[in-house]
């Protein structure tokens, strides 16, 4: 628990600052068709890229939709998040948060390639991981909505920043609306975004503690409905693959409202989903969106809105690669790897 208070404390010193994402403005303001004039096709690029990459992965949908929440609840959404280490430097994509639930960073190198191509220059890392994070939920039955370009890059990442911030997923509702609020993002959104969970699958790592040990040694957390609870012990085994995955919800290839159905009825997979159902500020939500998928939808658009919008004020660039900042180079052992090296392996 000590590290989701300390995440806390870092939280309410970033947002009180010049620099915090919830509450600095870029120099160029955010806009629909940013790109009509400089890169015409580029929203078309990403979401033809996107729908190839989901035609021979279909896990990579919900990778790719998470970016944009690791993007920008990490000094807002500028695409630090991709950037690899170097000599001088440990980047975000080696944090607990992210080395536990992404992969598939080859789909925004590929996306990249293409836009380099056909735009060279111009659309920033940043404004990639918000147009395929929309296409990602999307093209997996989800909504659809036009999205305010014009991010530009971070020059540096901080693992320790990812570190600080992001929630474990043990986090419960109380320390989640908190953590929100300091975004000036709502209990409402809280639990629309939590909706990201609609798709994607997550590790038996994550479950271990709550399965075994949440109620005290051997006991699980009670609010896991018991047959549920017997389907998870035999998939994630105490003592067995802890890289084994399980659908976050019951239909982990489709973007709809079965996640908060599952809720309701004690099927969340982490404890921050089903704690969302047994906390009274965040219960009424769930209800709400599991009996109405289009008010879902309506207030997960919202949301990811108002998160797109969170930056952090500080210098920026648009990258050639997104792997790298313009003035820098990847490590020499590293240079000879494919683009798709690293953290794309993990799950």
């Amino acid at each position: 628990m000590s590290f989701l208070f300390s995440s806390l404390a870092f939280l309410l010193l970033i947002t009180t600052t010049p620099s915090s994402p919830a509450t600095a403005t870029a120099t160029t303001p955010l806009r629909h068709g940013y790109y009509s004039a400089t890169c015409p096709p580029a929203e078309f690029i990403v979401r033809d890229v996107m729908r190839k990459s989901l035609l021979s992965d279909p896990r990579s949908a919900a990778s790719v939709m998470r970016f944009q929440f690791h993007d920008c609840f990490v000094n807002g959404c500028d695409g630090s998040m991709l950037l690899d280490d170097t000599d001088t430097m440990l980047g975000e994509k080696l944090s607990l948060s992210n080395i536990d639930s992404l992969r598939s960073y080859d789909v925004v190198d590929d996306i990249k390639a293409e836009l380099e191509e056909a735009c060279p220059g111009v659309v920033s890392c940043a404004d990639i991981i918000v147009m395929a994070s929309r296409d990602a939920v999307s093209l997996t039955g989800g909504p659809n909505w036009e999205v305010k370009l014009g991010r530009l890059d971070s020059l540096t990442a901080s693992q320790a920043d990812a570190d600080a911030i992001m929630p474990s997923p043990r986090a419960n509702a109380t320390m989640l609306i908190d953590l929100f609020a300091g975004y000036n993002l709502s209990v409402k959104d809280l639990v629309a975004l939590s909706g990201s969970h609609s798709i994607g699958k997550g590790r038996c790592f994550s479950i271990q503690f709550r399965l075994y040990n949440q109620s005290g040694p051997g006991r699980p957390d009670p609010a896991i409905e018991p047959r549920f609870r017997e389907k998870l012990m035999e998939l994630c085994p105490m003592g067995g693959d802890e890289s084994a995955t399980v659908g976050l919800d019951s239909t982990p290839v489709v973007f709809d409202n079965a996640y908060f159905k599952d809720l309701v009825g004690g099927r969340g997979f982490l404890n921050s989903d089903q704690t969302l159902f047994t906390h009274p500020l965040t219960r009424k939500y769930v209800e709400v969106f599991s009996r109405d998928e289009e008010e879902f939808f309506g207030a997960f658009v919202e949301g990811m809105v108002k998160m797109g919008d969170l930056q952090s004020g500080r210098p920026g660039e648009v990258r050639r690669n997104c792997r790298v900042a313009n003035g820098g180079r990847r490590p020499a052992e590293e240079e000879h790897l494919p683009p798709a090296f690293g953290l794309a392996r993990w799950i």
